[in-house]
């Protein structure tokens, strides 16, 4: 059982003893990853309806805890087991970003690769870098962001995004640094 205080409404239908125990497994698996939840209020609706669509569903879940509320609304699906799986999930990916940046968890990219402009070949569209772990890495002009290729000149510092090209690395992105 969860430790959270649950509680489960509908508006417009009745909920099946079957709903509730999909509901109750979905949010002790919340409970289980994070502690600190002191509610979790779950909401399922049929909204009024016109002629032309048929039953859809719409679901909301408020969790607390101390010094923050999260609350997931997803609306309007047809099926209630996806939109009721579509509102945990969401509910889970919001509690584990809560959970990382409360422990002080930073999401680092990966810098990417530098180096010099060391040959150009203008008239053919493209160039080498000489990378600063010292690899010749292959660019076409295609490669070339914001600044134009004829703008390149040997010598000039770049970063660039690498990729395996036919013959070896190649630079899908390359720009000024």
């Amino acid at each position: 059982m969860a430790r959270i205080p649950l509680q489960i409404t509908s508006r417009n239908f009745e909920i099946t003893g079957e709903i509730e125990h999909l509901i109750l497994k979905k949010s002790e698996k919340l409970d289980k990853f994070h502690r600190d939840m002191t509610s979790c209020r779950v909401l399922l609706e049929v909204p009024h309806r016109n002629r032309n669509s048929g039953v859809v569903y719409n679901a909301r879940i408020d969790l607390s805890m101390p010094g923050k509320d999260i609350v997931i609304r997803r609306e309007a699906h047809e099926d209630l087991h996806k939109a009721i799986n579509l509102a945990f999930d969401a509910a889970l990916r919001r509690l584990q970003a809560h959970a990382r940046r409360k422990r002080g968890e930073v999401k680092r990219h990966e810098e990417s690769p530098r180096g010099r402009i060391a040959s150009l070949y203008p008239e053919a569209g493209y160039g080498f870098i000489a990378a600063s772990d010292g690899r010749s890495v292959y660019f076409h002009r295609n490669s070339v962001g914001d600044e134009h290729f004829e703008d390149m000149q040997v010598g000039m510092d770049v970063v660039f995004i690498e990729e395996h090209g036919l013959r070896g690395p190649q630079a899908s992105s390359v720009r000024p640094k």
